[in-house]
């Protein structure tokens, strides 16, 4: 035999701050937009399409710039002179800004270990170019293959060309010393 389900009414919570519950609520049903330039001209009282269109932006890339179809491209003849009917820009200010900001250089974030950056500079200091030799020393902790080290060495390279001019040319300098 089944047992019997217990109606248990629930009871009004008067401990809870209903406005500051539904404040909560909207702010969480809401996304929260990460593009500051859009953000502040953003118009809560108006749909997503019509915000982005007063912005000079799509929602639909597709619907935007459609792409003909072969056959279509055949019986058409599109005329240079011709583009098709925008609407009008109500915020263009928008989308200078974000093409200023996608405009500028982009940082470099991408770094090295010190670590890594002392491996790579013992390695040099004490074998030059001579990979198979550095596979072979003590301090090849990971037992890195000959490509494996110049791969580190390249990067070393790459991201720090000044560092690494400076370091080549303080070598050679000992060794003019040393002579």
């Amino acid at each position: 035999m089944p047992k019997l389900k217990k109606n248990r009414r629930r009871k009004y919570n008067y401990n809870v701050n209903r406005k500051k519950q539904n404040r909560a609520f909207r702010k969480r049903a809401a996304p929260r937009i990460k593009c500051s330039q859009i953000r502040q001209a953003w118009d809560r009282s108006k749909s997503v399409k019509q915000n982005l269109a007063e912005m000079g932006l799509a929602v639909d890339p597709n619907k935007a710039i459609p792409i003909p179809k072969a056959a279509q491209k055949v019986t058409k003849m599109e005329v240079d002179g011709q583009e098709m009917p925008m609407k009008a820009i109500r915020k263009p200010y928008v989308l200078n800004e974000l093409e200023a900001e996608a405009s500028l250089p982009e940082k470099k974030s991408q770094t090295l270990s010190a670590d890594l950056i002392e491996y790579v500079q013992h390695m040099i200091k004490n074998h030059g170019e001579n990979y198979k030799a550095m596979a072979r020393d003590e301090k090849n902790y990971y037992q890195d293959t000959p490509k494996q080290i110049k791969r580190k060495i390249d990067v070393y390279k790459r991201f720090y060309p000044e560092a690494y001019q400076g370091f080549v040319a303080s070598l050679q300098q000992e060794k003019m010393d040393q002579q």
